[in-house]
């Protein structure tokens, strides 16, 4: 149990980046942005195959951050200069990403097992400097041996890396033209009276978003040890899934709660999925359904829990108007 609960968290941190991303496009730009399933797998497509041709496994991480990046500033030109509406301009990209990311894998699937990956290549590392080999001594003198992982090196990397891409998404949004994306998003309309351009912000808001997915898509692959097709499908819907979980539990009075929210809701929805999977009547075909049923709730119950406190809030004020009328009758 504590050995999927761990691998829960690792998968959760590295997905987190891809909510990054959706959270960039969902709530920043206001842009539901499908290309999210194609850009995904391009991350992983490009990383692997760059891999098993030698390049080393973190430039090739690299490249698929920048793909990802030529990708979401097409769809922001197919909206912006094409005049395409948004859900469309994403379908329509995603569709293409399909076929695309086949011609770069040259079949549905590539195996990274007996490939050098920046998992393995950081692994190496860390056994070279023993901290695996002292966390499971100090485990074992104080009785906790059922919970030692097989190493931490992934865990202690990914959080690592997400806290310096959140710092540095915080501060991009934080600098003149993340103030103008955010306006974008937030109200058109007034960014476009001040001479802006739109069209340009919400290219840029968009390539960032997909770089994020992309990113995430190459560590998935190289931390699953393939790259296939269908692994981007409803990846959209895991973001959201992490972006709303992580809204409804931490909030988002700020940029640098949100993008709290959106790390912790990842890792919850991976703590949540691994949990469900183990109930005795469901299997990994469910996945879907559990995902939809876990957006469903983290939409339905915060409005259910706020209702219930307004409806709490309208009995404490009628009883006081009644405890202040009979007072007033009494004198």
């Amino acid at each position: 149990m504590f050995t999927a609960l761990f691998g829960s968290v690792e998968s959760g941190l590295i997905y987190a980046i891809m909510a990054l991303g959706v959270y960039l496009s969902f709530r920043i730009l206001d842009f539901p942005d499908l290309t999210v399933d194609g850009s995904f797998v391009t991350g992983a497509a490009i990383s692997a195959v760059l891999i098993v041709n030698g390049v080393n496994p973190f430039l090739a991480t690299l490249v698929a951050l920048m793909i990802g990046f030529l990708a979401g500033c097409i769809t922001g030109l197919l909206h912006t200069k094409g005049n395409i509406n948004p859900l469309l301009a994403g379908i329509l990209m995603m569709i293409a990403l399909y076929s695309i990311n086949l011609r770069i894998m040259g079949k549905s699937n590539v195996p990274l097992l007996q490939e050098d990956t920046v998992f393995t290549l950081i692994l190496d590392f860390w056994n070279k400097l023993g901290i695996d080999a002292f966390l499971q001594q100090l485990f074992v003198s104080i009785g906790l041996e059922g919970f030692i992982p097989k190493t931490w090196s992934i865990v202690v990397t990914m959080l690592v890396l997400i806290l310096v891409m959140k710092y540095l998404l915080d501060y991009f949004l934080k600098t003149e033209i993340g103030l103008a994306i955010r306006a974008v998003g937030d109200n058109q309309n007034m960014i476009t009276s001040f001479s802006a351009n739109t069209d340009m912000l919400k290219i840029v808001g968009l390539g960032l978003s997909n770089a994020l997915v992309a990113f995430s898509g190459a560590f998935v692959a190289q931390y699953g040890g393939f790259s296939d097709i269908g692994m981007g499908i409803g990846m959209i819907v895991i973001g959201l899934a992490s972006v709303i979980i992580g809204e409804a539990i931490v909030g988002v009075k700020t940029i640098m709660r949100a993008t709290v929210a959106v790390i912790i809701g990842a890792i919850i929805y991976r703590l949540i999925v691994a949990m469900a999977l183990r109930v005795n009547f469901l299997d990994t075909g469910d996945m879907k359904l559990i995902t939809a049923l876990i957006v469903i709730g983290a939409l339905v119950i915060p409005q259910i829990i706020e209702k219930q406190k307004d409806q709490r809030k309208r009995n404490l004020r009628r009883k006081r108007g009644v405890s202040v009328a009979t007072t007033k009758a009494d004198l």
